[in-house]
């Protein structure tokens, strides 16, 4: 797949630098300094709280957690075929099926063959909607997507952020076109 993302037809900055990010250690000053001890593994001994990272039971914030059934929660996991290549396009509806079968409690949505939002190849879409079914599908899914390629993203009220900061690519960058995207209005669908 080609390493193409389309901003011509945006009328907003697309550009990565546009965006501010949150310091890793705000909250975290206050405190001593981390040892350099080692376990006998050479990894490092962390100080134990006795408390597990909230991250393990909620999706971190600005990650939309619950909205009252409105668009989906969490991640979506977009897997993209070139439906021109036969081998992709077999493999991909396949792939469709086996995690419908294997992951009945995901929302599997239909397979495009044609262009569909900013997605420019044939894809489908599944949604995460908590941190366990995205330890347990993403780790699934970079093992079993064979030749097709998968983008990760989180659903925030920014969705182009979302999709041109705040991703993960697994595999080759699918072909997208950012011009589909518009503000959203307050409290609305995209304009």
């Amino acid at each position: 797949m080609a390493n193409v993302i389309n901003t011509e037809n945006s009328p907003y900055n697309l550009q990565i630098s546009q965006y501010a990010f949150p310091l890793p250690l705000a909250g975290y000053k206050c405190l001593g300094p981390l040892s350099n001890e080692k376990h006998p593994d050479n990894t490092y001994k962390n100080p134990q709280t006795g408390v597990l990272s909230e991250a393990y039971q909620r999706f971190v914030s600005p990650v939309i957690n619950d909205n009252g059934g409105r668009d989906p929660p969490g991640f979506d996991v977009h897997v993209y075929f070139n439906p021109q290549n036969v081998t992709e396009k077999e493999f991909a509806y396949q792939l469709w099926e086996r995690i419908r079968r294997e992951f009945p409690e995901l929302r599997t949505y239909r397979i495009w063959e044609t262009p569909c939002g900013p997605h420019a190849a044939g894809m489908f879409e599944v949604n995460l909607i908590n941190p366990h079914q995205f330890g347990a599908f993403v780790s699934w899914i970079i093992i079993n997507r064979g030749p097709l390629s998968a983008l990760v993203h989180p659903n925030t009220d920014d969705e182009i952020r979302d999709h041109i900061q705040s991703y993960t690519l697994i595999g080759s960058p699918p072909p997208l076109d950012m011009g589909i995207f518009r503000l959203r209005a307050e409290g609305g669908s995209i304009s």
